[in-house]
């Protein structure tokens, strides 16, 4: 099955330069400094407490940068990052009282997407349970809910933290296929991780490293 081909990207790059996060008055982490081009993905890894999710968060526009700058070259002039991004979190946005499909059609018009979320769901193998309340779902069915989401409206980036979490080794693969079609078609990924996600070629960025 053909992958949601992510809306191709001119000599698109997301930049960071010299970034400092402090949280509550505690400075998380400083001087963090990277480049990612269209079609790579990095992958941040670190102790807990490192800042990787703070990271991810800065990028997506919820969290103050302290110092340093970030900048999506190649992307619409004028339009902050996060509204070009995915943010996946460690929390499943969904309505339990709503179907899986009702879900994603929710989320679809609320990012402005009209795309039909069909190719979504048998991408995440979700079309069996479209009828499904959300609340009756398993921890990885909430998953690949919230991937399937991501990969209903086109956006250049997508930041995932921990995106793997909850899944079995089958929807592990799935999502891996996911995110190789999204880099295929020009997409950069940002992913915090405390092990491998099934990238091989994704370049990596410590935090908290002496």
């Amino acid at each position: 099955m053909a992958h949601p081909a992510t809306e191709p990207a001119a000599v698109m790059e997301l930049q960071a330069e010299a970034l400092t996060c402090s949280r509550g008055g505690r400075e998380v982490f400083r001087n963090v400094s990277f480049k990612v081009p269209a079609g790579e993905a990095l992958i941040v890894t670190g102790r807990n407490g490192a800042g990787k999710s703070s990271l991810l968060r800065m990028i997506a526009g919820l969290v103050r940068i302290a110092a340093g700058r970030l900048s999506l070259n190649g992307g619409p002039a004028g339009t902050p990052i996060g509204e070009q991004a995915h943010y996946l979190s460690h929390q499943d946005a969904m309505k339990p009282s709503l179907t899986v499909a009702e879900n994603l059609h929710f989320w679809t018009r609320f990012l402005g997407s009209r795309n039909d979320i069909t190719p979504a769901l048998e991408l995440l193998d979700l079309a069996p349970l479209a009828d499904l309340p959300a609340g009756y779902l398993s921890a990885g069915q909430r998953r690949r809910l919230s991937v399937a989401r991501i990969v209903s409206v086109s956006r250049p980036v997508w930041l995932l933290d921990e995106p793997t979490s909850t899944l079995d080794a089958p929807s592990q693969g799935r999502l891996s296929d996911v995110m190789r079609g999204h880099l295929a078609g020009g997409g950069i990924i940002v992913a915090a991780a405390h092990g491998p996600i099934g990238l091989e070629r994704a370049r990596e960025l410590k935090l908290g490293a002496a």
